[in-house]
């Protein structure tokens, strides 16, 4: 438990610190005195088998965000549903587990590693076939929202745990898995998902989840043994805290999903869930810092490589989210691809990404961690350069390049960065502090998808505004190109040929602005990331060979 949670003079803040030891029969309880560190944890097959059970659950649950991206079309057609209803498959999964993250921290230490994965591995297998049963709308939008909630509770439970049972000199080969399995998740999903949908239904997006989620839910029931829980704290849950939170976090993400497609506050659902999550935030921070055992301890920023660090992950969710929304937007919208071709050409950032993690996790022991984060994000800024060019005929081959430097870029950003944010933590802290890290990078992606539509939309109208004084009549270019479509279209549509032929023009207008809002939308990502770089320096090298802070 947290220092924070005992008052001066309590019982407990003079105890010397345990070691959490768990079940395992190698194990012995160890008592650390004051000022010096715990020893290094001892890792075994058995509880390196658990922790990879641990990471693949992780996987799982990152994977279930995007997996579905390329397929709502066939989702939409098999509930009945219309399109601005069917993103709610979407946006359900993303409130729940929004809300879910940060509170994992506090639920693991109460509850314990082990049974808090197994329930969400558990929950989130059952919630996964209820998904593929689902008939109608309202179904699957419940059934995600269980999905995404009890999933959520997997993703910080792994990221601590890296920290907690591995000795220091292993965190950066381990932290390269962990990276991996976050970056690699959201960029596949899509091809997972494209594939799955066309060679089997949609309901396999879902079915899929069955025997890994077993699984996962058996090994880490019967292996994790990474600490104990502490029940205390669930008699001094802060209920009012937890409402306050689901609130905040809720209203917020619904709020970044659906503000673009809604004109932000012209609209009154928005405009009321704002002020709901205005209010609901400023009660959550009141009671975090009022509270004698606070839902969400706070504490954790007051380390600045944590602060820094939780603010350069979520600049790199924008890139990580934003950019594995936005290649499928254009090869759907402006190449028309279908889901097996989209997933096919995305395919390459998770390809790169995958051999590039053993290299970074080596990099890491040897090279200051500063140094590859500045690097990783000047790649990204690059990527988005060669971007800026894009033309409607952009295909695999075109984008082939800035794909390879987006997941090369991913991996280099996303190893040191977790390593120099939680490794100098103290443990007791880590499962807290890994919730909202995680927490941050989620929410980065929120922020950057809501950035990227509303600026899109902008873009795309300004463009075409300029784009239709071009085509007005009584250019000769665009009389030109209206004749040649009417003769085309003459044959087959006789005397509907010239009206055919306008709406033809119209959408080759909107087409184009679109492609030109992509170019303008990559020069401001490049900005972005060229200019994160400049917090690089703000971070402290972690000592090397320095073990976290023992709690005290």
């Amino acid at each position: 438990m947290s220092d924070d949670a005992f008052p001066p003079g309590d019982v407990k803040a003079a105890e010397p610190t345990r070691v959490p030891t768990g079940s395992s029969a190698n194990s012995s309880p160890v008592v650390s005195g004051a000022g010096n560190p715990p020893p290094e944890p001892q890792v075994t097959p058995r509880r390196l088998i658990a922790f990879l059970a641990l990471v693949f659950g992780m996987f799982m649950a990152i994977l279930d965000i995007q997996i579905v991206s390329s397929s709502l079309a066939e989702i939409q057609a098999g509930l009945s549903a219309s399109p601005d209803e069917i993103s709610w498959v979407q946006t359900s999964y993303l409130i729940a587990e929004v809300i879910m993250i940060p509170l994992s921290g506090y639920l693991g230490r109460a509850l314990s590693t082990r049974v808090l994965f197994s329930i969400s591995a558990a929950g989130f297998t059952v919630a996964s076939v209820l998904c593929a049963t689902a008939t109608t709308l309202p179904e699957m939008i419940v059934y995600r929202a269980i999905q995404g909630f009890i999933g959520g509770g997997m993703i910080p439970t792994a990221f601590a745990a890296a920290y907690t049972i591995f000795p220091k000199r292993h965190q950066p080969s381990i932290m390269a898995l962990v990276g991996l399995t976050v970056t690699l998740a959201p960029t596949v999903g899509p091809t997972v998902g494209g594939y799955l949908t066309e060679l089997l239904s949609w309901h396999w997006l879902f079915l899929i989840n069955v025997v890994p989620g077993t699984i996962a839910t058996l090994l880490a029931w019967f292996l994790v043994d990474f600490d104990e829980p502490e029940p205390g704290l669930l008699r001094n849950l802060d209920y009012f805290a937890l409402i306050a939170l689901a609130v905040f976090l809720g209203s917020m993400e619904y709020v970044l999903e659906e503000g673009a497609k809604d004109d932000w506050f012209q609209d009154e659902t928005i405009r009321n869930l704002t002020v709901a999550g205005v209010i609901g935030g400023a009660v959550f921070f009141w009671r975090c810092f009022a509270a004698k055992i606070p839902l969400v301890d706070l504490g954790a920023y007051r380390d600045r490589n944590f602060a820094v660090g939780s603010l350069l992950t979520f600049i790199m969710g924008i890139g990580l989210y934003g950019m594995t929304y936005l290649y499928p937007v254009f090869l759907g919208r402006v190449r028309g691809y279908d889901s097996l071709q989209i997933g096919e050409t995305v395919f390459v950032s998770g390809l790169f990404m995958f051999l590039t993690a053993p290299v970074v996790g080596m990099l890491s022991r040897r090279v200051d961690p500063r140094w590859l984060i500045a690097s990783g994000f000047l790649g990204f800024g690059v990527s988005c350069i060669d971007l800026t060019y894009i033309t409607k005929d952009w295909a695999f081959w075109n984008l082939f390049f800035p794909q390879v430097l987006r997941g090369v870029s991913l991996m280099m950003c996303m190893v040191p960065i977790n390593v120099v944010s939680l490794a100098t933590l103290p443990r007791p802290k880590l499962k807290n502090a890994s919730a909202l890290f995680n927490l941050m990078r989620n929410l980065g992606g929120a922020f950057g998808l809501a950035f990227i539509n509303t600026f899109l939309n902008h873009r795309q109208d300004l463009h075409m505004l300029r784009l239709r004084e071009h085509v007005i009549w009584g250019r000769q270019v665009a009389e030109e190109q209206l004749s040649t479509l009417t003769q085309g279209f003459s044959a087959r549509m006789g005397s509907d040929a010239e009206l055919a032929a306008v709406k033809q023009m119209a959408n080759m207008v909107r087409q184009e602005g679109l492609v030109l809002a992509f170019g303008d939308l990559f020069w401001a990502m490049t900005i972005l990331f060229s200019g994160i770089i400049l917090l690089v320096p703000l971070v402290q090298k972690p000592s090397a060979g320095a073990a976290p802070a023992p709690a005290h």
